[in-house]
């Protein structure tokens, strides 16, 4: 799943950011709402986490361009310090799909990122399963077969795109874009070793199918 957090307070974005990415997320930072945009113009992101309160290109408009411009796919968890219910409601009547005062409690913050995932569109399932596997997202914990299988952030990423796919094809690059952040790498051999080991950890039968020329399935 792919977020984008936007905070002119580079401290509390970068922090906001490791945090996520703990989770098995794939994060980008902007530190304005120029920025943001520019970001979201080129990106498919499943969350936003806007700081209101940014200077310049002001939060509100930034919320604004998002669901105007057909980037409405995007939730939108708005942050700000403001705290009175007229500034909720404004926030809210924007296009957000939810708001945190802050300072906020980072379990509050992932809670909130983890039901707005949840409502994504096409809608997906809490919990995911196919071919003996199953991966719950609120929890992080998957299993084949009832059994616990431990995975790395990244390659439980990768899963939970190809679980969510429901059998689809998924292309390698977008995969990398689903699973990875701005950083990768697309000449590297990070994906395919994810995949690989991914594969080895999920057992037999082999649950990630190759189609040459296409990219990876869980039939």
């Amino acid at each position: 799943m792919r977020v984008l957090v936007v905070d002119d307070d580079q401290v509390l974005a970068e922090t906001v950011a490791r945090g996520l990415r703990r989770h098995a997320l794939s994060v980008d930072v902007a530190f304005d709402g120029g920025q943001a945009l520019e970001r979201v113009a080129v990106t498919r992101y499943d969350l936003v986490v806007l700081d209101r309160d940014l200077p310049e290109t002001h939060g509100d408009d930034v919320c604004r361009r998002i669901v105007e411009t057909g980037s409405g796919s995007s939730r939108i968890l708005m942050l700000t310090g403001a705290t009175t219910v007229r500034d909720r409601v404004s926030g809210l009547n924007l296009g957000a799909d939810d708001y945190l005062n802050k300072p906020f409690a980072f379990d509050e913050l992932v809670a909130r990122v983890q039901a707005l995932l949840r409502r994504a569109t096409p809608a997906r399932p809490p919990v995911l399963e196919r071919a003996g596997i199953r991966l719950d997202p609120s929890q992080r914990v998957v299993t084949r077969g009832g059994q616990f299988v431990r995975l790395a952030p990244k390659e439980f990423a990768v899963l939970r795109v190809l679980l969510a796919a429901d059998g689809a094809v998924i292309s390698a690059e977008e995969l990398l874009e689903r699973a990875w952040d701005e950083n990768a790498d697309p000449f590297s051999n990070t994906m395919r070793t994810t995949i690989s080991t991914l594969r080895k950890k999920l057992g037999q039968p082999e649950a990630i199918l190759t189609t040459v020329g296409a990219g990876y399935s869980i039939p």
